[in-house]
């Protein structure tokens, strides 16, 4: 089997603002058509598959610990997992064509659902969800792509709040790609060029421009990462603005970059069919 390491064509890359390195150390998975991942604080790995529709636990090593889903309507199936984020109990997926979050726990035992298809009332019901995340009080936000904007529920389902909709002022979405929640419980939405922040509740903080149309935000602890299909952007959430951020990373990749995550100094990229890991150095 030809060994995909060859595609770590760049071995050393400086990240020059924060005087660090990427050494390439392995892959890791094998996968159809991978679209995002989450890593949870336990090193536990979920990966969606737009192909395959399923969603595949694995850990660090890469060691397939269990797979779920298969094409379909009913609970446990997707119909295109758009994205996947993880916490320490719970699992959740934005099922984009069955316009629902599915729930599950932590070892992808199936939990609940929220779903409006049936519902009238347009300030609360999302089509075609393509982001979700997840606060500490256990409010969860879900990027409603169809109307381009977030919506806030709290821990049983209740609508709370809309973000970035078109009472939002300078700070209305127009193309919203992913969002992210960071450390301080900011939202980050993905906009053209541009990273939008709210606050949890969804008050306007700031714009800030970054170099590239990016197609995927994540975050885990203290890091954010930004991505397109070759590019990579690394942003410490310590910072209050986010004016601050790493150059553009080149990845000599032969695959594009669907997503990207760091957890314990060292950088996970998923492509279509791998996870490629690199780890950081002072």
């Amino acid at each position: 089997m030809k060994n995909k390491l060859y595609m770590l064509i760049l071995l050393i890359i400086t990240i020059a603002n924060y005087g660090q390195k990427l050494i390439p150390v392995g892959e890791i998975g094998s996968f159809s058509s991978a679209r995002s991942f989450a890593i949870n604080p336990y090193g536990m790995i979920y990966v969606s598959d737009d192909l395959k529709n399923e969603i595949t636990q694995l850990d660090t090593l890469g060691n397939v610990i269990k797979t779920i889903g298969g094409y379909g309507g009913e609970i446990g199936s997707f119909d295109s997992p758009f994205d996947v984020f993880a916490n320490i109990l719970n699992v959740y997926v934005a099922d984009k064509n069955n316009n629902r979050i599915q729930l599950f726990d932590k070892d992808l035992n199936f939990i609940s659902q929220l779903s409006f298809r049936e519902a009238t009332e347009d300030r609360f019901s999302f089509q075609y969800p393509t982001s979700v995340s997840v606060s500490n009080q256990g409010d969860f936000y879900v990027l409603d792509s169809d109307n381009k904007r977030i919506l806030k529920f709290n821990l049983r389902g209740e609508f709370i709040t809309e973000i970035g909709g078109i009472e939002a002022g300078s700070f209305r979405l127009s193309d919203p790609q992913k969002f992210c929640m960071d450390a301080n419980y900011n939202l980050l939405a993905l906009e053209n060029n541009s990273i939008f922040i709210f606050d949890q509740y969804g008050n306007g903080k700031n714009k800030v421009n970054i170099p590239f149309h990016a197609t995927n935000i994540n975050s885990l602890y203290n890091w954010i990462t930004i991505v397109d299909s070759k590019n990579l952007l690394l942003i410490n959430s310590n910072q209050q603005d986010y004016s601050s951020y790493s150059e553009v990373i080149k990845l000599n990749l032969e695959e594009d970059i669907m997503d990207a995550c760091v957890y314990k100094s060292k950088l996970y990229v998923l492509s279509g069919t791998v996870i490629f890991i690199y780890q950081i150095q002072q």
